[in-house]
């Protein structure tokens, strides 16, 4: 019947709409101009950063429970560098046309805290290994940007 066959026209036509609707999106969001190795590099890094700087954080929150007010900048820059480095991971993930961008952003967080967490590198472990993973990820983010 005739309701019958608009209506599966109307349908064909919502789903071809939908179908280069996100084409279009994924054309937009995506950086093809990114090197797989590139991406994956960076990717590596800002997990590491992540993983590493919990560690940090959490050392640096019992310390603080103690009383130890010193390694409070240390916590802070930590703090900011995981947000950041879990976006960063977040976005390459999904080839995101903002990884950029947001590389410009990570690398500033990531020298802040690899800067704290340099002035307790000698006391604490956790500190010292966050700093690193934060220079690794400094120089996948400028390779990102060069």
């Amino acid at each position: 019947d005739r309701r019958t066959l608009l209506h599966t026209a109307g349908l064909a036509t919502l789903a071809a709409l939908s179908t280069q609707s996100l084409a279009a999106e994924h054309e937009t969001t995506t950086t093809p101009a990114m090197p797989v190795a590139a991406r994956q590099a960076l990717l590596t890094a800002a997990a590491d950063c992540v993983q590493k700087g919990q560690v940090c954080l959490a050392h640096g929150l019992v310390l603080l429970g103690e009383g130890d007010t010193g390694i409070a900048g240390c916590a802070k820059a930590v703090n900011q560098m995981l947000a950041l480095c879990s976006a960063l991971a977040s976005l390459g993930a999904q080839e995101s046309r903002l990884v950029p961008a947001l590389a410009k952003v990570a690398l500033d967080a990531c020298q802040e805290c690899e800067k704290e967490c340099k002035k307790h590198a000698d006391k604490h472990p956790q500190c010292k290994a966050c700093a690193e993973s934060c220079g690794e990820c400094i120089k996948q983010c400028k390779a990102v940007l060069a």
